[in-house]
């Protein structure tokens, strides 16, 4: 495991214990938590993003806040829906945010996963052309966007105001490098091969939108194969990325213990259900005590096929709760992992 970070859905709201109660907690709380997990060495401050939800919705403000208050961890989502966005928008401000983190986003891009509003991308302004599904539009627009990110012409020049140029011209700003830190949020083994062919880095999460009967984490260990064989087939010139989500939750104190015992019961195993008509399966959590921990994540081995692990973190109890929970992790279970500072 080369890298840990986290993983914020930005959930706000006033509900009973909330320690975020409005969007302006939930970004402040999300800069300060980046800076505190950059001060105990976690390596990545990813954010989720969902759309009519209190939750984190536009990241690039966010992440630009803490790539200016930072300077060395690894900013990103986790992942954006393609459907709502406008792919040459976004690629300015994608390279903008990376020019002022330094290099450091890494952006995790995606189809999607179902939202709060019906057909919520059409009141963006953005429908699926005829005899496109939602998820061949969302790759339509991941296509414009990647073409954009790598300074390939986008619009022709008009010479009276472009200084006498003719041809086409790419966005502004240009972030070098930006390409190769794309990641697709795959949900199927399909879709991992299909990432890889086009050189996207992989993120898998804690749900595949499929099932096979075998534990979730021997499923998204074979998905993560089939994307390394499917990328070296392909002939990339740079190394891939992995990543994978874990929802991990120490107990070492009474305050962990009242709000964690009962996931230990509830969610210590996977789980299967029904998304959008498709079977799928959720992987467990993990809680209990830190050596506990250690010894299960050590024998995931999807968690051991990944080189980068994403700890979804339960946002609205603080930040103060959660650089502890980070702090315990990096402390006390991640060195099991063959991870260092």
């Amino acid at each position: 495991m080369e890298r840990i970070g986290f993983l914020s859905f930005g959930h706000w709201g006033p509900g009973q214990g909330s320690r975020t109660r409005t969007a302006a907690d939930a970004l402040l709380q999300g800069i300060d938590l980046s800076v505190a997990a950059e001060e105990l060495g976690v390596d990545g401050a990813f954010f989720r993003v969902h759309h009519f939800a209190r939750q984190q919705a536009s990241p690039f403000p966010l992440l630009s806040a803490i790539a200016a208050r930072t300077s060395r961890i690894e900013i990103g989502t986790g992942v954006i829906d393609m459907r709502y966005e406008n792919p040459l928008y976004m690629a300015e401000e994608a390279a903008a945010a990376d020019l002022i983190s330094g290099g450091r986003l890494q952006l995790g891009i995606s189809r999607g996963s179902p939202e709060p509003a019906l057909e919520g991308a059409s009141a963006f302004g953005y429908r699926p052309e005829p005899g496109e599904a939602d998820a061949d539009m969302a790759r339509r627009h991941t296509e414009v966007f990647r073409k954009a990110i790598t300074g390939a012409g986008m619009a022709q020049a008009d010479p009276r105001y472009a200084g006498g140029a003719t041809g086409l011209l790419p966005i502004q700003p240009q972030s070098p490098g930006l390409a190769e830190r794309i990641w697709w949020g795959a949900g199927t083994r399909k879709t991992a091969v299909w990432a890889a062919k086009l050189g996207m880095n992989l993120m898998s999460s804690t749900l595949l939108t499929e099932d096979t009967g075998v534990p979730f984490h021997e499923l998204q260990a074979e998905q993560i194969q089939l994307f390394r064989d499917a990328w070296a087939a392909a002939g990339h010139p740079h190394a891939p990325r992995v990543s994978v989500s874990r929802s991990v939750l120490p107990i070492v104190d009474e305050e962990d213990n009242y709000y964690f015992a009962g996931s230990a019961l509830r969610d210590g195993r996977d789980q299967v259900g029904v998304i959008d008509g498709t079977t799928a399966r959720f992987g467990k959590s993990y809680v209990g005590p830190p050596d506990h921990l250690a010894e299960q994540l050590a024998a995931d081995t999807a968690v051991q096929a990944a080189d980068t692990l994403l700890l979804t973190v339960p946002n609205q109890l603080g930040v103060d709760f959660n650089a502890k929970l980070l702090g315990t992790i990096v402390e006390h279970v991640a060195p099991a992992l063959g991870w260092s500072r």
